[in-house]
């Protein structure tokens, strides 16, 4: 088999890549050896989102005399058909994929690749019994990640479980304890939290999401609090036993050293790249710290070899693997394309409140000599948020003071996720928080807290008292 490009993996960095290369005429072959879409759609952004749509659906239902509602008699979750939705939803964005590249006339060839040369992929069936040989111009690797497992803390089914185990339980649990306090953590927790699980979350770091704005952490600690889930920060994990069908987690904080117990432990601590067994070392492509080292355009060290995604440095999102699979190909094809801002990459995470962040926090800009303002407007002043009976959160942008540009946002509420675009693309375009005053906001809205924030940054706020 002879083809143009070559790529190794069909997650949201290999499936958009090949789509995007057939586009610019070249002939492509996808390798995978489990599910097109990857993790994300299988066992990642997609199924987790639909869990949490149903524990927010469950929580509607149990709070609806709140909204005037009555319901007669006992409202409940049942857990295996919410983990049967979430698997069906997954099933039905997998068969998209297959759909979009069928439709685009892209190869896909099961199995184990392995890159035996420069030009030459070799590709193991799942049985073993035989390798079939793609010669080819370009090689993509975009293989992914995995739960990252602790020596520590090692992955024992029905136990001490990963992310992927989390959304296939044939149970809920009573009591679950989540080490890491990431995005996945997080999510997770209010998952299970929402559905009346005992949650407890430990993380190593003095606030949850520590990547995050420090007053978006501590709104959240306060919406976790409310919603019981018992919140350990500056904590570590030192051990985790089994004892008669119990996890006993052992952790040390300024407490000392003390033990909970828990009907399971969700290991939530970070991920490892599937950089194993492709041929990296035997090509002599460099890595460095659990990653292969590309240059801007993702070309390894060695010309004609590629890598996009979780396993290149830069942050393990699914919408960053996309863009890089596009900006890779179409560099590849001759296009004078452009380097990936990483500094305006929006990040989402999909908790109760919802967060969203792009750009510099508040530290991040005076660290790096920004002499800054900043703009806030809580939900609790948004008519649209105290008609939907979310008024936690709120917007905050840090501004350049010194020629009014958006340096940063950090949201915190409901709708979040679907907001944050605007400021990305207010500083893709290099936009000014003027612009964003002057833009005529649809009311009533969650976003019209951008507008309010960016009118309180300029003392002219109509909808808060300064």
């Amino acid at each position: 088999m002879k083809t143009d490009i070559v790529i190794i993996g069909s997650g949201p960095g290999g499936y958009v890549a090949a789509i995007r290369a057939k586009q610019l005429g070249m002939d492509v072959v996808i390798v995978e050896k489990a599910e097109l879409g990857g993790v994300c759609l299988n066992w990642g952004c997609i199924p987790t989102k639909a869990l949490l749509k149903s524990a927010k659906i469950y929580q509607n239902a149990i709070h609806a005399e709140n909204f005037g509602i009555d319901i007669e008699g006992s409202v409940k979750p049942n857990f295996q058909k919410i983990i049967e939705r979430s698997r069906d939803v997954a099933s039905t964005m997998n068969k998209g994929v297959q759909f979009l590249l069928d439709k685009n006339g892209i190869t896909i060839v099961k199995g184990q690749g392995r890159i035996a040369a420069q030009g030459r992929v070799e590709v193991e069936t799942a049985d073993g019994n035989h390798i079939e040989t793609i010669e080819t111009s370009h090689i993509i690797i975009a293989t992914g990640a995995r739960p990252l497992e602790l020596p520590f803390m090692k992955f024992n089914p029905g136990y001490v479980i990963s992310s992927r185990e989390a959304l296939i339980l044939p149970k809920q649990p009573e009591s679950i304890v989540i080490v890491g306090s990431g995005a996945i953590g997080c999510e997770f927790a209010c998952f299970f939290a929402e559905l009346g699980t005992k949650v407890t979350i430990i993380e190593y770091m003095g606030t949850l999401l520590p990547s995050c704005d420090e007053e978006v952490s501590k709104q959240l600690e306060r919406s976790f609090r409310k919603a019981r889930i018992n919140t350990l920060t500056s904590t570590a994990v030192k051990n985790v036993e089994i004892i008669d069908g119990k996890c006993n987690v052992q952790i040390e904080s300024k407490k000392g050293i003390q033990t909970i117990t828990a009907e399971m432990v969700l290991s939530a601590v970070g991920i490892k790249s599937n950089i194993e067994n492709l041929g990296l070392e035997q090509l002599g492509i460099e890595t460095e710290r659990d990653k292969i080292k590309v240059n801007q355009w993702y070309e390894t060290s060695v010309p004609g070899i590629y890598a996009i995604g979780d396993v290149v440095h830069g942050p393990a999102l699914a919408h960053v693997a996309s863009a890089e699979g596009i900006c890779c190909v179409e560099k590849i094809a001759g296009i004078n394309t452009k380097p990936i801002d990483y500094y305006n990459i929006p990040s989402c995470v999909y908790t109760s409140p919802e967060i969203a962040s792009v750009g510099m926090t508040e530290k991040e800009a005076i660290e790096k000599g920004y002499t800054i303002k900043t703009g806030k407007f809580p939900y609790t002043a948004s008519g649209k948020a105290t008609a939907s009976g979310e008024r936690d959160g709120f917007v905050k942008l840090v501004i350049d003071a010194d020629n009014d540009t958006v340096l940063g946002a950090h949201l915190i509420g409901a709708n979040v996720t679907e907001m944050i675009s605007e400021t990305t693309l207010a500083r893709t375009l290099n936009g000014k928080t003027a612009d964003i005053i002057n833009t005529i906001h649809p009311h009533p809205t969650m976003n019209e807290a951008i507008m309010e924030a960016a009118e309180a940054a300029h003392g002219n706020s109509i909808h808060l008292v300064i």
